[in-house]
């Protein structure tokens, strides 16, 4: 029979095979929180370039709609401008071609147009004379904010 002096010692032989075989759970948990603030600090700038890049994305979209709506105003007659764009706007979702359709592709959903011609005269004019100049700026905003903005001067 064991006497209780060996009984302790393997007791005690057997806790420390046991304790040395695996991680207990702090130990598990500490290491899956390391892991996941090092994936995170990888990850960071992989976050911040698609951030960046749709932000790319969208400003170019919203040069060239703005550079459509110029080209429009400038190809319609002078003396019809102020008229068909003194006070101007698309709303949300409903951005027009040069054909005057509606685009259908998705990517144009979030875009909203607003165009403001105004005549300008020179210091040599008299505001009694038609004038010669129209002065025209075209802002493209998604969702609510401006993206691009065109401003170009028109002679007659």
């Amino acid at each position: 029979m064991n006497t209780l002096k060996e009984y302790r010692i393997q007791n005690t032989e057997y806790r420390a095979q046991n304790s040395a075989a695996g991680f207990t759970l702090a130990e598990a948990m500490i290491a899956t929180v390391v892991l996941g603030i090092a994936a995170a600090g990888v990850l960071m700038p992989f976050v911040a370039g698609a951030q960046a890049r749709a932000e790319g994305q969208r400003r170019t979209l919203g040069a060239k709609l703005a550079a459509n709506l110029t080209e429009q105003i400038v190809a319609t007659d002078f003396d019809s401008i102020v008229g068909l764009y003194g006070s101007y706007s698309e709303g949300q979702g409903q951005v027009k071609d040069m054909t005057g359709a509606f685009f259908s592709d998705s990517a144009y959903a979030n875009y909203s147009r607003q165009a403001d011609c105004v005549e300008v005269w020179v210091d040599q004019e008299s505001s009694d004379e038609p004038p010669i100049f129209i002065w025209a700026k075209v802002k493209v905003y998604y969702l609510g904010a401006e993206v691009a903005s065109v401003s170009r001067l028109i002679a007659k």
